[in-house]
């Protein structure tokens, strides 16, 4: 009961926490740029080609929800915009996630996708043989040929991971990871969904992610977006260190 109330009067504090924060989008996360500005080294024939899935008579154009950078988020974005024109996001998602969770299972795989002494052929036609067997679709089989023949197996996941912000975008979902020290009560956690989901608006779905720490010794640390809101006991302690660790100013007195 009394861990309880300590999560339930930390509430107050992230709700006013949240409402002193603007959490819309940043111009940059706002614009959207084409494939070829977020994906310059997706521009040459071969991948277009590798992706391609028909011959519409004219270009769907496809908007990226979240600007994305870095390698993986190159890739991320540019599966995103060809799961989008062949309507399989959901499924490609499922695809990408059941891959690296049979991934985590079997230490045998997971070598084998991270060692970079594996030929590329080899690579590429374990990949396919696997997605065969999975009955994957072409979007995702043709995406992780593109992978193993570059010997970007080992970054898999956070690739899939990226992806996973992208189609959590696209669906107005805002990922939420809260952190205590016992499991958040029904009540506690329904509450902070509605504090998040006023402070998000109407066409956005809080989605809570719990996580257990006990090193933190109470209260709460609440993630989303690219915002951190920590009330642990663990970093109001530290703080009062630092506080009584300073020097007294005795002239001042």
């Amino acid at each position: 009961m009394a861990m309880a109330g300590r999560l339930r009067s930390a509430l107050p504090l992230l709700r006013r926490g949240l409402a002193a924060e603007t959490v819309s989008s940043s111009a940059a996360e706002r614009s959207v740029a084409t494939r070829a500005v977020l994906c310059p080294s997706f521009t040459n024939t071969e991948f277009m080609r590798n992706y391609a899935t028909g011959q519409p008579a004219k270009e769907q154009k496809v908007k990226v929800p979240v600007t994305m950078f870095g390698v993986s988020g190159n890739y991320a974005s540019a599966l995103y915009i060809s799961a989008v024109k062949a309507n399989v996001l959901d499924k490609v998602e499922s695809e990408l996630i059941t891959l690296v969770e049979a991934s985590k299972k079997s230490p045998t795989f997971s070598q084998f996708m991270k060692d970079l002494s594996v030929t590329a052929d080899t690579r590429v036609k374990a990949i396919n043989d696997i997605c065969t067997q999975a009955k994957f679709s072409d979007i995702t089989k043709n995406f992780l040929t593109i992978v193993a023949e570059a010997g970007r197996l080992g970054h898999l996941e956070r690739m899939a991971q990226r992806f996973s912000e992208l189609t959590m975008a696209h669906r107005g979902e805002v990922q939420a990871t809260v952190t205590t020290v016992i499991p958040l009560p029904p009540e506690e956690e329904k509450e902070l969904k509605e504090t998040l989901q006023d402070i998000l608006g109407q066409g956005k779905k809080v989605k809570v992610d719990q996580k257990i720490d006990p090193s933190i010794l109470g209260g709460l640390v609440v993630e989303f977006g690219q915002k951190v809101f920590d009330m642990s006991i663990r970093t109001r302690a530290r703080q009062m260190e630092r506080f009584l660790r300073q020097p007294i100013n005795l002239d001042s007195q």
